[in-house]
């Protein structure tokens, strides 16, 4: 049986990814007034648009980090754009490609670092370098993270560290806490996402 105070954070998990994935991956997404607006899939074009000079993406290894990078993390021919503490300031702005590599990412590695072998690393994760297999992924990702939950009982959700994700305040926070923060998550890089790729369509006559 779910939690009752999990039943609301996983309703609003779950409708977060679906409209992410309808707005990637199309035909149609949920307008947020119960209509379906149409939309078109994702391009690799729009995936890797850098609509401002020095983003940050994923890039083939072969070229290297991109401005003010210092190494690319992952896994694979593809990698993302990182730098060691302390960050560049201003942040740079990040691709489409980016957000939804690091989204994917956090929710992969907190679902091992909660019900899996707890041993994954950002080093190990595979970043994708096409649109098509970064959506694949992401909603492979998202369920992964989603089965961790159902796993959760009351007690899972006042445990501080329940979750041992390495990169976050996991270790110190009630894992309900964590849940909250997952779904800001998504539900803010999915509106940056979508926003991305609205003014990608808007750059055309």
């Amino acid at each position: 049986m779910i939690p009752p105070r999990l039943v609301p954070l996983l309703e609003q998990y779950d409708f977060a990814c679906e409209r992410l994935t309808g707005r990637m991956a199309g035909p149609v997404m949920d307008s947020g007034d119960g209509s379906e607006t149409p939309v078109g899939p994702m391009t690799d074009d729009e995936y890797l648009w850098e609509p401002v000079p020095d983003c940050w993406s994923v890039r083939r290894r072969t070229d290297g980090p991109g401005p003010r990078a210092t190494l690319l993390t992952g896994t694979g021919d593809w990698g993302r754009d990182a730098a060691s503490h302390p960050h560049p300031f201003p942040p740079p702005f990040t691709t489409i490609a980016w957000r939804l590599s690091h989204l994917g990412e956090m929710l992969s590695l907190r679902a091992d670092h909660t019900v899996g072998e707890r041993r994954a690393t950002r080093e190990g994760h595979p970043v994708s370098g096409d649109a098509a297999t970064a959506v694949a992924a992401f909603e492979a990702d998202a369920a992964a993270w989603r089965k961790a939950l159902l796993s959760a009982d009351e007690a899972a959700l006042d445990t501080v560290g329940h979750s041992t994700y390495p990169y976050g305040s996991d270790a110190e926070d009630p894992f309900v806490d964590i849940v909250w923060w997952v779904n800001q998550e998504v539900l803010h890089h999915g509106a940056e996402i979508a926003l991305i790729r609205d003014l990608y369509r808007a750059r055309r006559p």
